[in-house]
């Protein structure tokens, strides 16, 4: 199983961003199954919103639907995601990275990003492996 963050559902969904080919590519060598933490809807609602101008989100929420893609980190998750928020201070974990660390831990490690900044800093101390 694989956590795909904002960054990774992005680069999926547009095809002229810098990332497509690589995420593309990496699930396809992986085959693994994609999960989404619920926490970042909004946040990859926004972001498709900004960059196509159009509801962008209903391919992915169709496909959480059919179930080609889980929708994952809900309240068994929220006193980890408390944890990476507060014990991370530091590191200025927001809610949405909290939640797809916290979601990348309890599903094998795996997490599909292209945002290094915070989970970057943070993925050597936590068990979780950032992909590409």
């Amino acid at each position: 199983m694989i956590t795909l963050d904002t960054s990774a559902v992005v680069a999926l969904a547009v095809r002229d961003d810098p990332n497509h080919v690589a995420a593309i590519g990496e699930l396809m060598t992986r085959r693994d199954r994609m999960v989404v933490p619920a926490a970042i809807l909004t946040e990859v609602d926004q972001a498709l919103r900004s960059r196509r101008g159009d509801p962008s989100c209903i391919p992915l929420l169709k496909g959480i639907q059919r179930g080609d893609t889980f929708l994952d980190c809900g309240d068994r998750d929220l006193p980890r995601v408390l944890e990476l928020m507060v014990g991370f201070g530091e590191i200025a974990l927001p809610l949405a990275r909290a939640a797809v660390a916290a979601c990348a831990e309890r599903n094998g490690g795996s997490l599909l990003t292209f945002d290094r900044r915070t989970l970057g800093v943070l993925a050597p101390q936590i068990p979780i492996t950032l992909v590409p």
